[in-house]
């Protein structure tokens, strides 16, 4: 409950700010994508400076996470060789412990004999 309370009180006068200065910033910009411009440019089109600074923003958001998605590949490679070989040991120690169970029933049952071999009450048939 106090997260969504917290959540609304910083995302609230967040769209309130992008809300003013979309209206505040209606006016069109031109960009021209020709560098070498000729007097009108080549390459340009108009659109409002808000369109133009959330475009801005959305990319750069955009660029920013994946450019941190590629650094952390090498984490991410690494955690799943590590969870592969957590999985093959933890299979292995299931092996080698019915191995030891099975080994230590042998053993017990190996030895049940022996003492009835040896020893034999004197009401036994």
């Amino acid at each position: 409950m106090i997260r969504k309370i917290v959540t609304a009180l910083i995302l609230l006068p967040i769209a309130a700010l992008i809300v003013m200065f979309a209206v505040g910033n209606r006016a069109p910009v031109t960009i021209a994508l020709d560098p070498m411009a000729a007097q009108p440019p080549m390459f340009a089109f108009s659109v409002p400076l808000f369109l133009l600074l959330l475009i801005v923003l959305i990319l750069g958001v955009i660029i920013g996470g994946v450019a941190a998605w590629m650094r952390q590949s090498r984490w991410r490679r690494r955690a799943r060789r590590l969870a592969a070989e957590l999985k093959a040991s933890r299979g292995e120690t299931e092996t080698l412990r019915r191995q030891m169970e099975a080994n230590a029933a042998a053993q017990a049952q190996a030895q049940g004999s022996i003492a009835a071999i040896a020893y034999r009450h004197p009401n036994a048939a």
